[in-house]
């Protein structure tokens, strides 16, 4: 089996900006007139956009690779702020008109446009990122998400001095239960006298649970107030606030999706990001690239977790070795993941 560091590297290996197409919201392009090369993979961001750092950046570390690899035009376009399912359908639909193929909606939030035009467009492969849709053209990109954060609370438990830690959420829907559920088993299993306050930014994504730092770093504040030394959070873009409060503070953040110790953007917080919890979005949107690729596309739900390497933890901070008992927790919790002995919740 890969070690972790492998799935890291395909997770936060971004590169140069990626190729254009015209929808709705904004994209990123180079010179050339359509129809000048094939068209590939195009992928649509979710609410925060490119460079949140961690889950759209993801999604287009695949992209970027794909790209390289194929030597085909691919597109990346943003999101536009409170847009509809309309808007996505539009967005969707202009990209299969353009030929485009695969087509990836980055989000759970494309799920009725991802049904509505996959439908239209049959002979288009389309994926959908962390939901479920139905169509003999769509792959499910789904992932076991409370699997990593198990071992961000096991990593979380062995560092509190104050038998205290926080969670982040960006909104509070079923998704981001799942990572919550996950760090309070961990936490729980490893020391149950550590207490866990949790906190979701927003009840919906429209008031900007995923796109709001100030929103982030306020919620993180108020836990390290509370005695809080370690806080986790699944909250995209908005997570840079936790971190930023977490370090301001000289308190432990765990990261998301992406490895947050190795982006540039949070390079002055890094120190104090111990671990990140890992969602290799980027290797399942290259995998349905090269299954399209291969004329073998992938279709269906495709679970991406802890036996494949498709979520994980980092082990990129020196001082993640440096916790007692840490890395030693998380190994052991980690094969008995892997071999059923543990049993994470989804809720």
């Amino acid at each position: 089996m890969r070690r972790i560091s492998k799935l890291t590297r395909v997770a936060v290996g971004v590169a140069s900006l990626a190729l254009a197409a015209t929808a709705c919201g904004g994209t990123s392009s180079e010179a050339g007139s359509e129809g000048d090369s094939e068209k590939g993979l195009a992928i649509a961001y979710d609410i925060g956009g490119k460079g949140d750092q961690s889950f759209n950046d993801a999604a287009f570390s695949g992209l970027d690779k794909a790209k390289k690899e194929f030597k085909y035009e691919t597109a990346d376009i943003e999101p536009t702020e409170g847009e509809t399912d309309a808007d996505k359908v539009q967005r969707l639909t202009s990209l299969a008109k353009q030929g485009y193929n695969p087509i990836v909606g980055v989000g759970f939030a494309y799920g009725p446009a991802m049904k509505e035009v996959s439908a239209k467009y049959p002979d288009v492969s389309f994926g959908i990122v962390d939901s479920v849709v139905e169509g003999k053209n769509v792959a499910s990109l789904v992932f076991a998400e409370n699997e990593a954060s198990y071992l961000a609370g096991v990593a979380a438990a062995k560092a509190t001095k104050t038998n205290t830690v926080g969670f982040v959420g960006g909104v509070d829907i079923p998704l981001i239960h799942k990572f919550e559920a996950g760090f309070k088993q961990g936490v729980a299993d490893t020391n149950p006298k550590v207490k866990v306050l949790s906190q979701y930014l927003t009840q919906t994504a429209e008031e900007g649970g995923f796109s709001s730092p100030d929103k982030g770093k306020a919620a993180a504040e108020s836990q390290l107030e509370r005695n809080a030394d370690v806080v986790y959070q699944a909250a995209g873009l908005s997570g840079q606030g936790v971190i930023e409060a977490a370090a301001t503070q000289k308190k432990w953040a765990i990261g998301v999706d992406s490895d947050q110790y190795e982006q540039q953007a949070l390079a002055k917080y890094k120190n104090y990001i111990l671990t990140s919890a890992l969602k290799d979005v980027g290797g399942a949107v290259y995998a349905l690239a090269k299954s399209v690729e291969d004329k073998k596309p992938l279709t269906g739900v495709q679970t991406f977790d802890l036996k494949v390497d498709g979520v994980g933890l980092s082990e990129a901070n020196p001082e993640y070795a440096k916790v007692a008992g840490l890395k030693d927790a998380v190994d052991k919790a980690k094969a008995a993941i892997i071999d059923g002995t543990i049993k994470v919740k989804t809720a």
